[in-house]
């Protein structure tokens, strides 16, 4: 007996075992040479496989954006540097970024 459950998917339950539905796919035809390298590029990065860099991609390119909390931000910023014991310059600050990126 085929019935859509609550989730969408259809399950078959005559031979004693549930089965669902597959995942919706997308082929992507014509895929620009630098888009394909980069998002290898990106999935190694991030460990994933590229089927999963491109979904984390789309997820995140269609997810509802949410306003900045600017007052949250300030305060923020202003309780990393008061564990500064001295004035930090941007060019330190600069620097500290570069190595956090190697």
């Amino acid at each position: 007996m085929l019935a859509a459950n609550s989730a969408g998917p259809f399950v078959d339950n005559r031979s004693g075992t549930i089965m669902v539905s597959p995942m919706p796919t997308i082929t992507l035809k014509d895929l620009p040479r630098n888009l394909h390298r980069e998002l290898k590029t990106r999935a190694k990065a991030h460990h994933r496989s590229l089927n999963k860099e491109v979904i984390a991609t789309l997820q995140s390119a269609t997810e509802p954006t949410r306003p900045l909390d600017t007052s949250a931000m300030i305060r923020e910023a202003r309780e990393a540097r008061s564990k500064f014991k001295r004035p930090i310059t941007a060019q330190e600050i600069s620097a500290w970024k570069k190595q956090g990126r190697l």
